[in-house]
């Protein structure tokens, strides 16, 4: 299965780590974001990673070259960057089946095979790594509503007043189907072409996205804090194997 990572944002929120390197360049307990990223989807079977990079793209193509943990790279660019929809829209030409999405920002220790799995069993058309996080920080995210199935029946981008507590990760599967969705979205108030908006055209067409419970942890790296916190989770994680 091809894996797409979106990489190609400013991080502003992180500067000045973010000054002279892009976000996925950031390291958390000593290597970059983005090879925390490969690490994971390699050891899921990955066999081709697509990389949507933007704000000094030159940096990543530079340091990841051709390939990583024996895994093929292809770069895509983001020229703009107009939300994650928009960049989503310039992976289309590489892909023709199934594929991984992780935004390039997150830590991950947790069940992403389990949400692989789901997507393989043929009864969704796709699935999201889904979390239930404190009630006033979901605001941050794309927020999900559910139905008795687990099956997510609404995503909200950000919403000043969240009407669940259970977001996306930033850890999904989608099939071919999502370009289309990307095409027709319009932009947002925030005049980004957001990809909730994309999976609500997916929702209201009749296809199934299926919620799975994050088993583990992540850390979305927003803000300079956030790479402290991950930081020690990691080594947490390393001292409880040792």
């Amino acid at each position: 299965m091809k894996a797409v990572v979106l990489a190609a944002g400013k991080g502003t929120r992180l500067r000045p780590l973010t000054d002279e390197k892009p976000k996925g360049l950031v390291e958390v307990d000593g290597q970059p974001i983005l090879t925390h990223c490969f690490e994971k989807l390699a050891r899921l079977g990955a066999d081709e990673f697509i990389v949507v990079v933007g704000y000094k793209k030159e940096k990543v193509i530079s340091h990841y070259g051709d390939e990583v943990q024996g895994v093929p790279i292809t770069y895509a660019h983001q020229r703009e960057q107009n939300g994650l929809a928009h960049a989503l829209l310039t992976v289309e030409e590489y892909i023709d089946d199934d594929f991984v999405l992780m935004l390039g920002d997150n830590v991950f220790e947790a069940n992403l095979g389990d949400v692989l799995r789901r997507q393989r069993e043929e009864r969704a058309d796709a699935a999201f790594l889904v979390e239930e996080v404190p009630e006033e920080e979901a605001g941050r995210y794309g927020v999900c509503n559910t139905n008795d199935y687990g099956e997510i029946v609404e995503v909200i981008e950000k919403p000043d007043e969240p009407p669940t507590n259970l977001v996306m990760t930033g850890f999904y599967t989608f099939s071919p189907a999502i370009f289309h969705a990307c095409h027709l979205v319009q932009p947002s108030d925030r005049d980004e072409y957001e990809i909730t908006d994309a999976i609500n055209l997916l929702l209201q067409s009749g296809r199934t996205i299926d919620a799975i419970r994050l088993d583990g942890w992540r850390v979305d790296v927003g803000y300079p804090e956030d790479r402290e916190e991950a930081e020690r989770r990691l080594q947490e994680e390393v001292a409880e194997t040792a």
